[in-house]
């Protein structure tokens, strides 16, 4: 079965428009809610959400449709969504939600769930749900229904959680960190979490106003903090994106560090303290220098689909620990269920704080890839997939890269687009292998 709302990250879109409208999100609590009470007889859910005006809207309209099943609500307010995560799990609760749409501006938003472990729910159980919004409503009566309260130190507990996982001999004393929130949900967390745990915090996008979030600054827009670092002569520059499950990182000199290399520096700390890895999951784009730099350490590298969701299913089936993706998104399961922007960023500060070497001298040993992405607009009814063309210089191209660069061609899942990546050592040949491919495309 295919789902009808639900994407590869919850159901997210525009505000005011379906599915993210106060009328079709109570409908969806209300099923979720049905589904929760098949096994729970007084199911209790959580509620966080980002900085979006909307947030208020869809919250109530949450907690009237999750109280007309009867379900208790807890509301946690402004809250990154890997805080949502843990809390679930440390309060026992049935079901985690959160009310973001990560790093998309301020008018669209969306829903995601976790399960009463922190973890990310299945699809079938995103399929049951659908099956229950299909179904007429059946509403508790006034004594069955559920109640709200809010946990006000919700804030306070995720901060605590956070600074548990920097190692307990180690401080950021004389370090000096620019905190860029996105005016986002961690706009109150991030920058205590390093200040409390000793470094001199600068915070910019730290100021919400309900349509800011995003805005310029985050993850998706380093420049701000590349800025911020270069004016304050910071050691390092994090970046968060809108619901803190994302991280850039910069360092003295303005360099920015994606996520695969930082998905490396973890791996090597770990090797470093002598732990074993047996595995680290990748994508399909992580850059295939973090890759062959992973397997010389003589570990295993698998790639998964892109998406964090994927990632995690690939752990979860090998039984490893470390994953992540370029865009930022890092999984380290021994220390939180989920991807946490604030968590991998407290990883990576360790590595440095204990070696005592920056972020260049960490990674002196991966030299990212040259990649060439070339984007080709496909006609109406075009059969990409057998175009003899195509296939035939495809084969060429590997067969000249060897095994010093490799090809990945995938469709847009969102736009008519056929997306062509060719990654090599050397930048010129990267380039003009895809301009070959792209052109058979073309024909």
């Amino acid at each position: 079965m295919t789902r009808k709302y639900f994407g590869t990250d919850g159901i997210r879109g525009t505000v005011g428009q379906p599915p993210i409208t106060p009328d079709f999100v109570l409908r969806l609590a209300h099923a979720v809610g049905r589904v929760l009470k098949r096994s729970e007889e007084r199911p209790t859910v959580l509620i966080g959400k980002d900085t979006r005006i909307s947030g208020y809207m869809l919250e109530s309209a949450l907690e009237s449709g999750f109280n007309s099943a009867g379900v208790d609500v807890v509301l946690l307010g402004p809250l990154p969504t890997p805080g949502v995560a843990y809390l679930t799990r440390a309060q026992r609760a049935s079901l985690g939600v959160v009310i973001s749409a990560s790093h998309n501006a301020f008018p669209d938003n969306g829903i995601k769930f976790f399960s009463a472990q922190g973890t990310k729910l299945d699809d079938a159980w995103e399929l049951a749900v659908e099956a229950a919004l299909e179904e007429p409503p059946v509403w508790a009566d006034s004594a069955a229904l559920g109640k709200a309260r809010r946990l006000d130190d919700a804030a306070g507990r995720y901060i605590e959680f956070c600074k548990s996982t920097f190692a307990n001999d180690l401080t950021l004393k004389g370090v000096k960190i620019v905190v860029d929130a996105a005016h986002g949900a961690a706009y109150h967390i991030a920058p205590l979490v390093f200040h409390e745990l000793g470094a001199e915090v600068i915070p910019i996008g730290c100021a919400p106003d309900g349509l800011n979030i995003n805005h310029e600054v985050g993850a998706t827009h380093p420049e701000a903090l590349i800025l911020a670092v270069k004016a304050n002569h910071a050691d390092y520059g994090i970046a968060l994106d809108g619901d803190a499950d994302r991280l850039q990182l910069v360092d003295a000199n303005r360099r920015l560090y994606n996520g695969d290399e930082l998905l490396y520096l973890m791996l090597a700390e770990r090797l470093a303290r002598g732990e074993k890895v047996p595995g680290v999951v990748g994508t399909l784009m992580t850059n295939m220098a973090v890759e062959l730099a992973i397997k010389a350490r003589g570990v295993k590298f698998v790639r998964a689909k892109v998406g964090d969701r994927y990632v995690l299913e690939e752990l979860e089936k090998n039984g490893w620990l470390l994953g992540g993706e370029g865009s930022g998104h890092l999984l380290a399961l021994d220390k939180h269920t989920t991807g946490d922007g604030l968590i991998s960023a407290l990883q990576v500060l360790q590595a440095c704080v204990r070696s005592g070497k920056t972020l260049a001298e960490l990674l002196a040993d991966v030299t990212l890839f040259p990649q060439t992405l070339i984007n080709v607009r496909l006609q109406p009814g075009q059969d990409w997939k057998s175009n003899p063309a195509l296939i035939s210089e495809t084969k060429a191209v590997e067969a000249e890269l060897g095994d010093s660069g490799r090809v990945l061609i995938r469709a847009s899942g969102t736009e008519p687009l056929v997306r062509v990546m060719v990654e090599a050592r050397d930048a010129t040949q990267a380039r003009t292998c895809a301009e070959r491919i792209a052109h058979t495309l073309k024909i």
